[in-house]
């Protein structure tokens, strides 16, 4: 073999050899290359579909701001959580792959804590796309089946501040307790300790124009 061969031959066969960067780069984790190729379960109802118009109306956020940084997922503390991550929840958002995002964990898992919509670059206020996206699934009946204790205490919980104008403790554990009965013996004696220091109050404080609260969730 000539010794250009040979030379063409070597340049060819360097591509499949790692450089010293890419020894150093940790391991792509399969569950997050899976979330983030979402392409390939793609139909052309999906492309077609108006649900990325929709959550974008109705949170008032760009969803085709969203370039996938990622830093969303970075920083979020409940990420072992979730089965997908932030950034793969709006990206399917913008595929317009309803039943895969209104179905997933990842939207009850996530509490508000607002880091994600602090980290991005774009100011996407990601946390209230999430809360957009409960609502959305709340109303169109696509629950994830898995996450039934958090729904049932995210619907006592809008209802005791649409009631009151404030959270009733008291209420919200009682009516909890019930609903779920396989929780009812749970915490009982913190629950106890709390009650006798005056921290879990049987009736809650009022507040002044609870009529404007009211008007805050008819809007």
């Amino acid at each position: 073999m000539s010794e250009e061969l040979k030379d063409t031959e070597k340049d060819l066969s360097s591509g499949d050899e790692p450089t010293e960067t890419e020894k150093d780069l940790p391991p792509v984790d399969e569950s997050t290359e899976k979330d983030l190729r979402s392409d390939d379960k793609l139909t052309e109802k999906d492309l077609r579909s108006p649900f990325k118009s929709e959550i974008s109306e109705a949170s008032e956020q760009g969803m085709a701001d969203c370039y996938q940084c990622g830093k969303c997922s970075a920083g979020c503390p409940m990420v072992d959580y979730m089965d997908l991550m932030p950034n793969a929840v709006m990206r399917n958002v913008q595929l317009g792959l309803r039943e895969r995002v209104l179905g997933c964990k990842t939207i009850w898992m996530c509490v508000s804590c607002e880091t994600c919509s602090s980290r991005c670059p774009q100011e996407i206020d990601i946390a209230r796309i999430m809360d957009t996206l409960r609502e959305v699934s709340l109303q169109s009946g696509k629950v994830n089946p898995e996450m039934k204790d958090i729904t049932c205490f995210h619907e006592l919980f809008l209802r005791s501040v649409r009631k009151k104008g404030r959270l009733d403790e008291a209420g919200i554990v009682i009516n909890f307790k019930t609903r779920r009965p396989r929780h009812l013996f749970e915490d009982m004696v913190t629950g106890l300790q709390m009650v006798a220091k005056g921290k879990l109050p049987f009736i809650p404080h009022k507040i002044k124009k609870r009529s404007e609260v009211e008007q805050i969730f008819k809007k």
